[in-house]
């Protein structure tokens, strides 16, 4: 049945499709499925937001233009997901639900990022477009509330003080991200653009 809203509510830490995908040799990325490893977390989540979507609206179809307001609280406020990115994996599962057609609906935004360390959850509104509008106003604040400050990217350096913010660490203790084998970086493959070190016998069997 065809309607003009949904919400659509999901326990637990959100979590990124980008912290889950691999890279074969060839540069292809790869979201892996049923390895019985790490890595099928983000697949099984995002089958978790298929099934909690289509159950909490049962016979929806959002198939106009929409206007979405997400709401994501983390567990913790320094160890997160970009909130960027969880927003592409969360209007996949969305999408395979069957609620919307397809995620390009969406064609206004509004992410809010909060935090309950006892209830991490997103929330999700959809409102077709057809019969909601959307207003919102940015106004200076009376007086100034405490400053969130960030640090960037382990990978770059601080435009501050030019030092890399990657902590040093002995480089001759690697560890396979998947098994825990110890390893060498010569018999180690890389992952996700470097953030993710696996033994050989581990990449054999997610291929």
């Amino acid at each position: 049945m065809t309607k003009n809203y949904a919400k659509i509510v999901v326990k637990g830490s959100p979590i990124s499709k980008s912290n889950f995908k691999l890279f074969n040799v060839q540069g292809r990325a790869i979201l892996p499925y049923k390895s019985g490893k790490y890595h099928d977390r983000y697949a099984l989540y995002e089958e978790e937001i298929a099934y909690e979507a289509r159950l909490q609206n049962p016979d929806t179809v959002l198939s106009e233009a929409l206007i979405a307001v997400l709401k994501v609280y983390y567990k913790s406020e320094k160890r997160h997901p970009d909130t960027n990115n969880i927003t592409k994996s969360i209007f996949d599962g969305i999408e395979k639900s069957g609620v919307i057609v397809n995620d390009a609906q969406v064609r206004r935004l509004i992410i809010e990022e909060f935090y309950d360390r006892e209830n991490p959850r997103f929330e999700l509104e959809l409102f077709a477009e057809s019969i909601y509008s959307m207003d919102y106003s940015i106004l200076k604040r009376d007086k100034p509330d405490k400053k969130i400050e960030y640090l960037p990217p382990c990978n770059k350096k601080n435009p501050l003080t030019k030092e890399s913010s990657k902590p040093k660490t002995d480089s001759s203790k690697l560890y396979c991200d998947i098994c825990g084998t110890s390893l060498k970086e010569e018999d180690a493959v890389s992952a996700n653009r470097g953030k993710i070190l696996i033994c050989r016998q581990c990449f054999k069997k997610l291929f």
